[in-house]
């Protein structure tokens, strides 16, 4: 986690001193339309406290946040009717990422993503990793 959140957009969003289009909200996450889509679907949902990414998650009360995260993204797939296996999600890994504060990408159908999309979300890659590699690392530090 860090503590130099002044610049980070996503604080910025969250505190309301920035625009967004919100798709959900709730006391742990909010959940956003990408403003450079991927595809037809693309949202983040992003957690309200800053975590600087998804490698530097651990203990019990990431673990709650993550899984907090995951539940949304399902929640939102359900609403939008997203079908998983038309879907891309995960997160990017660093020293990957654009943005310095933890977010999940749901993007879909792959079938609309350009060729430079799939290569900068595909999946399992050394930039982009899924939910269940980020659920493994949980279980590997116990």
């Amino acid at each position: 986690m860090s503590s130099n959140t002044g610049d980070c957009i996503f604080c910025k969003i969250i505190a309301g001193q920035a625009p967004c289009e919100m798709i959900y909200q709730d006391d742990v996450v909010i959940c956003i339309k990408d403003i450079k889509p991927a595809s037809t679907y693309h949202y983040l949902i992003i957690p309200k406290r800053h975590i600087d990414n998804a490698k530097v998650l651990h203990g019990p009360e990431d673990k709650d946040i993550f899984e907090h995260m995951v539940k949304v993204l399902s929640k939102i797939s359900e609403e939008k009717g997203i079908v998983s296996s038309e879907a891309r999600t995960g997160f990017h890994w660093p020293p990957f990422t654009s943005i310095n504060h933890l977010h999940l990408h749901l993007i879909s159908p792959v079938e609309n993503m350009s060729f430079i999309s799939r290569l900068i979300f595909r999946p399992n890659s050394l930039w982009f990793v899924s939910v269940d590699y980020v659920r493994s690392r949980f279980d590997n530090s116990s």
